[in-house]
């Protein structure tokens, strides 16, 4: 039987946002608590989670100057409910929402193994000669 998911602009509860981000096994790097999680997903610019019934199953997040930048963040999808087009039907949205506002340029952070997700769906690698670098917090 096809699972019923219904998406909105609500932010999740703290603890069921944090349950979430923790299947991703993102937090052994960045050992964030459930209250820092809440905090960076409510100071997003956009943020869309997806839910069957009362369970959140799925959520992304947009950091953005409103104008020319826009940054995809935590496209996560519960393990037990990938591949059933939750993570496209999220993408398309933050996507659509970007280009709503004529942001110019929207970049991601993909996860190992995904890369061919966000291809299918017209991201690309930056050229190897691109500007980018990142600074961690050292642990």
């Amino acid at each position: 039987m096809k699972k019923t998911i219904e998406y909105t602009l609500d932010l999740p509860e703290e603890d069921s946002l944090f349950e979430l981000f923790l299947t991703t096994g993102w937090n052994s790097n960045y050992k964030l608590s459930a209250s820092e999680m809440y905090l960076a997903a409510k100071n997003s610019w956009y943020h869309i989670s997806a839910y069957e019934g009362n369970k959140l199953v799925g959520f992304g997040r947009i950091i953005c100057d409103g104008i020319v930048h826009a940054l995809i963040l935590d496209l996560i999808v519960d393990p037990q409910y990938q591949k059933q087009g939750i993570g496209q039907v999220l993408l398309d949205k933050i996507v659509k929402k970007c280009k709503v506002h004529n942001i110019r340029d929207i970049q991601l952070f993909s996860a190992k193994g995904y890369t061919g997700f966000y291809k299918k769906r017209g991201f690309r690698k930056r050229p190897d000669n691109a500007p980018g670098m990142e600074l961690m917090k050292s642990r």
